[in-house]
């Protein structure tokens, strides 16, 4: 199998999307998520915050560590450097794949087009984030541009949350979904732990 796409390690059928903008509290923040029951998070790379985050929350057990929004050959380096478990980007490019595979660094392009689609086919990837899925057309897009690839599997992300996060992992295109919702505006801004718990709880139940 293509290095860049063994996922054995992913347990969880959620992966918590973050946009961090201190990572003063990164350390809480991770070990919260482990003792909810869904240790598994996705720092974006969106703030000047993210790689401090990411190097604090690697010292986590228990925690598997996904770094989002690469977009080129030096975030993959830093990632593989920083020995994260996956990266994640919001499109594709041949050039980010054949590095991944270069690094053996576990690898997830984002796709919103079946010419997209084919391009990870090329490379020999078998999951690809599927984004952004409610602005593309939600659980009917992803049935319709799933259909022609019966042995690919999709992580849809963006704009999914708990109401409708149950409808996309009854697909059996799905692998996981990302999503945000775990993490509210006002609770990052507050460092508010118990909120995040209660909502990763009730994510890692669906």
């Amino acid at each position: 199998m293509n290095p860049t796409q063994d996922f054995g390690f992913i347990k969880s059928r959620v992966i918590p999307v973050l946009v961090i903008e201190d990572a003063s509290w990164s350390l809480d923040l991770a070990s919260t998520l482990v003792e909810a029951g869904l240790p598994i998070v996705e720092v974006t790379l969106r703030t000047k915050a993210s790689w401090d985050a990411l190097t604090m929350m690697r010292e986590v057990p228990g925690l598997v560590l996904a770094v989002g929004s690469v977009s080129s050959i030096e975030d993959l380096t830093r990632a593989n450097d920083l020995q994260v478990d996956f990266a994640v980007s919001a499109g594709i490019r041949s050039d980010l794949i054949e590095k991944a595979f270069e690094l053996e660094l576990a690898y997830i392009p984002g796709v919103s087009t079946p010419s997209e689609v084919l391009l990870g086919i090329k490379h020999g990837l078998t999951t690809l984030k599927w984004f952004p899925a409610e602005t593309l057309g939600g659980v009917p897009a992803l049935k319709a541009i799933s259909a022609p690839f019966p042995s690919l599997r999709f992580i849809p992300t963006g704009g999914i949350n708990s109401d409708n996060g149950r409808n996309y992992l009854e697909e059996k295109s799905v692998k996981a979904i990302g999503g945000s919702w775990m993490f509210p505006k006002q609770a990052l801004l507050d460092k508010d732990l118990s909120t995040i718990s209660r909502l990763a709880q009730q994510a890692s139940l669906l």
